[in-house]
């Protein structure tokens, strides 16, 4: 008998408590299902039907305060990075583990609740256990992969930026030779190059960031749009009326590049080739001779001194002393500044210029009579 009434007591008290819930309760529940009521700043919306999502509204409500509590509010920022592939459960883990966070299965309910298990970035961060979990949270949806920086010096050759470029595991020698070879209808200003000629000259030296997933095509695709925005409208204008085509101007330049150390020089070097071609001279260019020469095993570069013999025997119609005219195409890849300077070259009449080794500082003597130049060569040349 005394069971039967405890058990109709418990009843009673099981009913009094539902009926609680159904009443005033019910607000409560609704309430507590909607989430933790905290600035969620960019989070997104979540969908918050389904009884397993109102639970865990119900859950991260009562852990409200654990969500707005830094692991550590003087916590310093550290480097956090999160690999491609890497699932939520992985990077609450690793948050924890670097004591970023507290409790890596409260992460992962937040992240959870917002639907975020797909939106959290593969990348680099700088977090501070400072932040809070929702803050951490908010700051994983815009990661920065990992980058690469690169400098293409002015007067490298096309295979120089290969090597590099395969020294630095970004692509391949042989395949940043072959698509530089390739037709890139997509930029305009090639449609001046000569059939069969490659892209060198137009792979625009500058300091680039490139990312991950970057190979060769990538890479000459971002060279040519710098190209393409320094290289201007105004100054392919000045090209035609100079009587040039962009393709004249970057085989000149490519010269100027190659011979010029002072920078107030390349306007007057620039003018001295401009003046031997209006005069039907020989351009006499000493890194056109090496830019046929090639590679030297022994010297293990590709731009070598040259003797006297070579300036003859060197067979290729990129040795200026023994063809007339602008070599076939550029020799290397001119910085702005040169190619400037064959746009709008000093006026001034000389032909001729030598080094002056007496300075040594890369510098040049000019002069306008081949006679000037001889005493010159004696005067200055060591």
């Amino acid at each position: 008998m005394r069971k039967t009434i405890r058990a109709l007591i418990f009843l009673v008290a099981i009913l009094a408590v539902l009926a609680l819930f159904v009443g005033g309760g019910y607000l409560v529940w609704k309430q507590m299902s909607s989430g933790p009521r905290v600035d969620a700043g960019t989070l997104p919306t979540p969908d918050t039907g389904g009884v397993e999502k109102q639970l865990i509204g119900v859950y991260l409500q009562l852990r409200q305060a654990d969500l707005e509590t830094p692991a550590d509010p003087m916590g310093k920022p550290v480097a956090f990075t999160v690999e491609p592939g890497e699932t939520a459960a992985d990077i609450a883990a690793k948050l924890q583990q670097a004591g970023l966070i507290k409790d890596a299965d409260l992460f992962r309910m937040l992240v959870r609740y917002y639907d975020m298990a797909n939106r959290l970035e593969a990348g680099e961060y700088e977090l501070s256990p400072a932040m809070t979990m929702v803050e951490i949270a908010e700051r994983l949806q815009h990661g920065r992969l990992r980058e690469t920086t690169i400098t293409i010096p002015e007067g490298w050759r096309l295979e120089q930026i290969a090597e590099y470029l395969e020294e630095r595991g970004i692509a391949s020698r042989s395949e940043f030779i072959a698509l530089a070879s390739q037709d890139w209808p997509e930029f305009a200003f090639l449609r001046d190059r000569p059939a069969g000629a490659s892209l060198e000259g137009y792979l625009f030296p500058d300091t680039y960031r490139i990312g991950p997933s970057y190979g060769a095509r990538e890479v000459i695709s971002l060279m040519l749009s710098t190209f393409d925005r320094r290289v201007t409208p105004d100054l392919r204008a000045r090209a035609q009326e100079q009587g040039m085509s962009l393709y004249e101007v970057l085989t000149v330049a490519a010269i100027v590049e190659r011979e010029a150390v002072i920078p107030d020089e390349r306007p007057i070097i620039a003018a001295v080739y401009l003046n031997r071609l209006e005069a039907g001279m020989y351009l006499g260019a000493d890194p056109t001779v090496q830019y046929a020469m090639g590679f030297n095993p022994n010297t293990g570069r590709w731009w070598n001194p040259l003797t006297a013999e070579d300036y003859q025997s060197v067979d290729s119609p990129y040795n200026t002393y023994t063809h007339l005219g602008l070599p076939p195409g550029p020799i290397c890849n001119p910085g702005l500044d040169a190619i400037r300077a064959v746009l709008y070259p000093a006026s001034v009449d000389y032909l001729y210029f030598v080094r002056n080794d007496v300075k040594g500082d890369g510098s040049h003597v000019f002069s306008r009579t081949f006679e000037e130049h001889l005493e010159n060569q004696a005067k200055y040349r060591r």
